[in-house]
This record gives structure tokens, sequence and C-alpha cells, in this order.
């Protein structure tokens, strides 16, 4: 009886596909990050911020791209032109694993608003900013007093996200 179950069993292992050494962790959902502005720098009239993404969904999951970043007001109302998607920071687009904990970041660059004529720029203090983590469709608010346009001039460059 097993000399019969050999061939079987030589055939299931050659004709098996070989198993990925580890799988792929899924898309971070945006219920499973706590999104946050760390104070950056200043340079030429543009003020670099960190926007950090930590993972805790409880499981390792990735972020790919760039964020969706708006100014909001205190209702969470969008105010002006959401942000560019820039290469503030220079890094590369690459997919960043995350383990339950780690934080991402993206740089989010803001021209001072009083650096164009109020022809340009009607400018307001926002309340914060909304945020779409890359690839997703749901946001979170981040508060955080900044100053913005309510206009079409767009004062903010999103970069990509990562480690």
């Amino acid at each position: 009886c097993a000399a019969a179950l050999i061939p079987v069993a030589a055939l299931a292992a050659t004709a098996a596909p070989a198993a990925p050494a580890a799988a792929s962790a899924p898309p971070c959902p945006t219920a499973g990050l706590v999104i946050w502005l760390a104070n950056g720098s200043a340079a030429a009239g543009t003020f670099y911020y960190d926007l950090n993404f930590t993972n805790l969904s409880g499981h390792a999951c990735t972020l790919r791209g760039h964020p969706g970043v708006s100014a909001v007001n205190l209702g969470g109302a969008r105010v002006g032109t959401p942000a560019g998607w820039g290469h503030p920071g220079n890094a590369k687009l690459r997919t960043i694993r995350l383990a339950n904990g780690a934080t991402a970041t993206a740089v989010l660059a803001v021209t001072d608003v009083y650096n164009y004529p109020a022809s340009v720029c009607h400018r307001v203090t926002a309340a914060g900013l909304r945020v779409i983590p890359p690839n997703q469709f749901t946001s979170k608010l981040v508060p955080y007093p900044i100053g913005a346009c309510t206009t079409n001039q767009v004062f903010m460059q999103a970069g990509v996200v990562h480690r």
C-alpha cells in the first residue's frame, strides 16, 4: 500500500506551486492608522513637516504612494485646494511594510501663505488637516492650526510615504 502512494506523493510534490517565502501584507486601512504631524524645519519660505502614519491595526500592513492632504476648518470642511503630489524630501516610490506599532512618514511641504499676494491667496488659519492614506478612500482629521489659502492657489505638496 505504501509503495502505491509513493508515486502519487512525488507527483503532488512536483505539481504543487511553491509557496511564497512570506505572505504579502494587505494595504494599511485608515481605521488601523494613527496619523499625526510632527514639527519639522523651514527653508526659503516653506515649512517642512513629517506626516506620520503609525500602524496600530494589530497586524502588518503596507503603504505605497502619496497621501491625500487638505486643510480644513473647524467644521471639517476643506479650505482651498488640496496638496499637490510633489517630491519634498526626495523619497523614492516603494511599498513600505509596517509591522504593528511601526511608523512611516511622508514629508509635507507647506508654503508660507504670506509669500503670496493677497490677490492670489486669501489667507486664513485652518484648524487642521484631512489626510487620506495612500490607496485608501477614507480620511482622518489631524488637528493642527496652519496657514491656508481659500483660493485655488496650491500651497502644500505631499511627498511619498517612506521609512
